[in-house]
């Protein structure tokens, strides 16, 4: 399993440094294929403090789910044999110790393989992925990154039981009201008769398929279209490509715009302006300087609005980002995935690498270090919100009010030489 992978699943979880706002998103809190970087272990684990007996537990959600219609012989199968697994607690309770960089996410995501693989697959499937393309208005480009960086292609589809992964979830308590609900959903896609239980599955956090959906997400977009009476995201690909191209369209799709685009920016720009928050027209970014990367004129489309983000900070790539990007937001709440995606959609179309020469090497921040740095911010009178060592909007905020008050390129990026600049700025040493 690629270390990508694993990293991933946390990831998704933490969302770290590339929190940008606070959308709903196709996998809630779930992570995906990375959890079969672990070997999943079925044996039972040590109750969490004060958590009732797992068969006490156990017991009451049956009486729940046969209240929702769910049968017994459904929940003889389903729930025989379960335990709670202790691998999905450790990987739940787990923190990653550093925070995630765009470097050490992008290139790993955007991999020259995972490109080649893409455009290959993109060959192998081009009828199957050109009718739901048409009938979703989700290029088929696109609809074959977000199966790349979710499961490389199917290959990694996640090696947990989902009814065991959410139960475990469910009675460890400490998101068990969502997991709860996750759980009995899993349990009628079950009645349903669309997988079998033993079947079912998925990432430790209960994602499924080969597009990673979480059981709500199924039961709202899932389809079948291959017509055999099931809606089969495990092992068919029509299934699967048109519950993707089905969210993604329900979302807010727009078929005939783009994601984003690599842009130059002038000299002397104000990089206080980059922010996902921050809209403006495409016109008004024109007549602010910006360009295409390769130094054309910037498309101008009217009525359309978008926001410019610098990912690694202003001596990295700049990016414009249109709706279409917040439709990605909607699936995975980062922006680091949603860059990911548009920009190995962009490569499996046949487009080239970013333009430019850029020093990819990731410059991670421990998570302690982000919340001494909030913490320094707040103290000098930057009001970064909560020390809870994620870099989200209020941190980039006061980092902008901190790099403008000392003559720095206010681009919000946090990074190892902020957080020494914050210290000498408060009298410690380094």
């Amino acid at each position: 399993m690629s270390r990508f992978l694993v990293r991933r699943d946390f990831f998704r979880v933490a969302l770290g440094v590339a929190v940008l706002g606070a959308v709903p998103t196709l996998t809630a809190c779930a992570g995906s294929s990375a959890s079969t970087a672990a070997s999943p272990s079925g044996a039972p684990s040590a109750p969490p403090a004060a958590a009732e007996p797992f068969e006490t537990w156990l017991a009451a959600l049956r009486v729940e789910a046969r209240g929702r219609g769910i049968s017994n012989r459904t929940l003889d199968r389903a729930l025989a044999n379960i335990h709670p697994n202790r691998r999905v607690i450790e990987l739940d309770r787990r923190q990653p110790e550093f925070t995630s960089t765009f470097w050490g996410y992008f290139d790993s995501a955007a991999s020259d393989q995972r490109v080649a693989d893409g455009r290959a697959m993109l060959e192998q499937h081009s009828s199957l992925l050109t009718a739901v393309a048409r009938d979703t208005g989700v290029p088929a480009h696109v609809l074959v990154a977000f199966w790349g960086l979710e499961t490389n292609y199917g290959r990694n589809m996640g090696g947990f039981n989902v009814i065991e992964a959410l139960a475990t979830l469910a009675w460890e308590g400490r998101r068990g009201a969502f997991f709860r609900q996750e759980l009995l959903t899993a349990l009628t896609i079950v009645e349903e008769g669309h997988i079998a239980p033993e079947a079912m599955d998925g990432s430790w956090a209960g994602a499924m398929g080969h597009m990673q959906f979480m059981p709500s997400t199924f039961v709202g977009y899932a389809t079948d279209r291959n017509g055999d009476g099931r809606k089969d995201i495990w092992g068919s690909l029509p299934d699967a490509f048109g519950s993707a191209g089905r969210f993604l369209a329900a979302m807010g799709w727009h078929s005939d715009e783009l994601w984003g685009r690599q842009v130059r920016l002038p000299a002397g720009f104000d990089y206080a302006q980059s922010d996902l928050d921050l809209r403006k027209s495409l016109a008004e970014w024109a007549a602010l300087g910006l360009r295409r990367a390769d130094g054309g004129a910037l498309p101008v489309v009217a009525g359309m609005t978008a926001s410019l983000l610098l990912p690694a900070g202003h001596e990295g790539p700049a990016f414009l980002v249109y709706d279409n990007f917040r439709v990605i937001m909607r699936w995975n709440n980062s922006s680091f995935y949603a860059l990911a995606i548009g920009h190995l959609s962009d490569r499996i179309a046949g487009h080239g690498d970013l333009v430019g020469t850029f020093d990819h090497t990731p410059h991670p921040l421990r998570r302690t270090e982000v919340e001494a740095m909030q913490g320094l911010l707040n103290r000098l009178g930057y009001d970064a919100g909560p020390v809870d060592g994620l870099v989200g909007p209020s941190t980039r905020a006061a980092i902008r009010g901190f790099q403008a008050a000392q003559g720095l390129p206010a681009d919000g990026y946090a990074d190892p030489a902020l957080y020494a600049r914050l210290r000498r700025a408060a009298g410690m040493a380094n």
